[in-house]
């Protein structure tokens, strides 16, 4: 059976939740995701570190950061799991080597390779319904104790749009033990049918969303007092989203009209950042700009609105704060009131982004009043474009003029 994905029509969505264990201030699970853009490779790891604390912490970023590096190198399945389980130090207590993991490497033609121990079983969702694959399963010997061997499953996986993988810590599936509605935990079967639910009244909800609906209702069944670590990791597989931000007047006025163009061609959510950028393109397509006076952020002009854009905003200020914001913090992103918050949140729900920046240099900036770090538009949206890709997976492209 092949794969009805390819690389033009799809994006992979990645989102995580995660709840430390109620005495601990370090969270002992790790998720690990990267995208190999010279690839179009996608790896997704996630590790539960034995116990909870520093110890399972330092277990599960170890066996996360192996799991990815060994996945990157194209290694066999047996021999990445071989690797990483005769190479973890041995806990000092209970005198063995531990931490679970699951890996999912998803290929170029979108084909996606699983390889798990001891983690629950992924869960995959097709239609809104669970969607049961073949798994072959695999024994490893521990070199460390010649009389142990470890059971490792791995399973090939081909995605159609809509699509859904849910990784699990054990942290989840026993939530709520001991309790009389569920006395052996919040089994996996209880999150297969919640997650049934939900997609039904919410069939297009983001992978961040969904992973934090399923870790509350796991907080919450601990009575908020989670009695281990608990991560849930989703991936979506969907058509992108897509978004253009214009930025800055051409150099050469001539362009003004080309830009205006691309403007009103693309396909998508339309964002313009700048007074003059904003006033070629009204003058270029007769659009009327609308200005507000809701000065939600102190620091940044208030929004404006035009026919055909979703919103206008100041220019380098408000991508200098976006760009503040995705270099110093990690998702999930804490969003501001105002334009910036307004903006990075449709960078966030978006996932082909494209930026089209005009190279007039802007007079007003080289004011010395200004701030020192003020820096020019092209470099403030490289950083922009290197933490969306980085931090977020998402297709970023840039176009001068």
């Amino acid at each position: 059976m092949k794969s009805e994905i390819n690389k033009n029509n799809i994006f992979v969505e990645v989102g995580f939740s995660y709840r430390n264990h109620y005495d601990s201030y370090i969270c002992g699970d790790t998720f690990l995701y990267k995208r190999f853009k010279e690839e179009n490779r996608y790896i997704v790891v996630l590790s539960d570190g034995m116990g909870h604390g520093v110890k399972a912490n330092v277990l599960s970023a170890l066996t996360a950061t192996m799991a990815l590096n060994f996945t990157y190198e194209h290694k066999e399945e047996f021999r990445i799991a071989e690797i990483i389980l005769n190479t973890l130090p041995v806990c000092s207590e209970r005198k063995i080597s531990y931490a679970t993991f699951t890996i999912c490497d998803i290929l170029p033609d979108s084909t996606v390779k699983i390889l798990e121990h001891d983690n629950p079983d992924t869960i995959i969702f097709r239609k809104n319904s669970e969607l049961t694959i073949p798994h072959t399963c695999l024994l490893i010997n521990e070199l460390k104790n010649e009389n142990s061997k470890r059971e490792i499953k791995h399973a090939t996986f081909y995605p159609q749009l809509q699509d859904r993988l849910i990784l699990l810590t054990d942290g989840i599936t026993q939530a709520g033990m001991g309790t009389d509605k569920y006395p052996f935990g919040w089994e996996r079967n209880n999150v297969v049918d919640f997650v049934s639910k939900t997609l039904e009244s919410e069939p297009l909800i983001s992978a961040q969303k969904l992973a934090q609906r399923i870790v509350n209702i796991a907080y919450k069944l601990d009575n908020y007092n989670p009695q281990d670590d608990m991560t849930c990791g989703v991936i979506y597989f969907r058509q992108p989203r897509k978004v253009l931000i214009v930025t800055g007047p051409p150099f050469d006025e001539k362009d003004d009209k080309k830009m205006a163009q691309i403007f009103q061609d693309f396909k998508g959510d339309k964002v313009i950042c700048g007074a003059t950028t904003a006033d070629i393109i009204s003058r270029e397509l007769n659009k009327k700009i609308i200005d507000t006076f809701e000065f939600e952020d102190p620091e940044l002009p208030p929004i404006s609105y035009m026919e055909g854009a979703n919103f206008i905003t100041e220019g380098i200020l408000t991508l200098s704060k976006v760009s503040d914001i995705l270099f110093h913090q990690n998702p999930p992103f804490n969003i501001p009131r105002g334009p910036a918050g307004k903006l990075l949140q449709l960078l966030i729900d978006s996932d082909e982004i494209y930026f089209l920046v005009g190279t007039k240099v802007n007079e007003a900036h080289q004011d010395p009043h200004l701030p020192v770090d003020l820096e020019i538009r092209r470099t403030v949206v490289r950083r922009i474009a290197r933490q969306l890709e980085e931090k977020l997976l998402k297709e970023v492209i840039i176009e001068f003029i």
